[in-house]
């Protein structure tokens, strides 16, 4: 495998939308015993996942007496429950159904003593099935994922520079799981009218907490394309945002979305896929920031 396939792997949706939706839902679990667990930050920081040198992970969290790290290990094809204490238990990452996986999410956690209960009921989904009645999706493949995972730890960089490049307040570059997508947020310091909220499957007190500061959002999303695509918003939407020139060969506006869009297939077979990339992230950045009249940006 050449650098270039290691670094930016084809994506076809098709080949591994199923299992795409099947990991989704695993990942949704363990988001939310994260989201238990952890101390609550403004904007949900406290809920993503973090990509790392073997797959996402929760990062440490407080777990009664001790601390607890899981994680999806795409190399070793498991998720893995570390413990500060030393104590480890591993569970396979192969075709089983998110009721089955469920299961023995539960039966860990028990064993382990982790003082947490999640609601057992997927989010952010147009139809959903409670976790441990979900017989339905139950495909994986392991290699896929792996792609998947391989590429954002390209990706994660590229966005976390772009972060760098902003002195104000911005978010980590971190996966949520609700929808799916590695993402990184820059706010204005302004306060935004409330969200009108209307995720499916997500109450909207949920949104208005997300969305209770003006932002410019931008991240990778494995859908929307035939790879997937790039994509970044404002909010609340400047007048003129979705009018903007980027000048960023495959970049558009997508009016159903309300997002700029740049494909991740038009990414990795560029001559530079690096510097597309940034320059998506900097001129959609720009193009809400000078229409929203931000400050410090001219």
């Amino acid at each position: 495998m050449d650098e270039r396939e290691t670094r930016w792997p084809a994506l076809p949706v098709a080949a591994w939308q199923d299992t795409r939706d099947t990991l989704q839902l695993w990942t949704q679990i363990v988001g939310k015993l994260r989201m238990a667990l952890a101390p609550h930050l403004n904007h949900w920081w406290h809920v993503p996942l973090y990509v790392d040198a073997r797959g996402l992970t929760t990062g440490l969290m407080p777990a009664g007496a001790h601390g607890l790290e899981v994680r999806f290990d795409f190399v070793a094809r498991e998720l893995v429950f570390a413990r500060t204490d030393g104590v480890t238990r591993a569970m396979a990452l192969r075709p089983r159904s998110v009721a089955d996986f469920y299961r023995e999410f539960v039966a860990v956690l028990a064993e382990l003593e982790v003082p947490a209960r999640i609601r057992p009921v997927p989010v952010e989904l147009p139809e959903v099935i409670p976790f441990d009645e979900d017989e339905t999706h139950a495909s994986y493949d392991a290699d896929a994922a792996a792609r998947f995972w391989r590429s954002l730890v390209t990706i994660a960089p590229i966005m976390a520079r772009f972060r760098g490049e902003w002195e104000g307040k911005s978010s980590p570059v971190h996966f949520f799981w609700g929808a799916f997508d590695l993402a990184t947020s820059r706010f204005s310091g302004r306060p935004a009218p409330r969200h009108p909220g209307g995720v499916p499957n997500c109450p909207d007190w949920v949104m208005h907490e997300a969305y209770d500061a003006e932002v410019s959002s931008a991240g990778y999303w494995p859908g929307g394309a035939d790879e997937g695509a790039f994509y970044s918003y404002a909010y609340p939407e400047p007048a003129g945002f979705r009018d903007r020139d980027l000048g960023v060969p495959g970049a558009f506006f997508d009016a159903g979305l309300g997002e700029f869009l740049l494909p991740y297939r038009t990414v990795r077979e560029a001559d530079d896929p690096d510097g597309l990339l940034l320059a998506f992230l900097r001129a959609t950045f720009r193009a809400g920031a000078e229409t929203g009249g931000w400050p410090g940006v001219s």
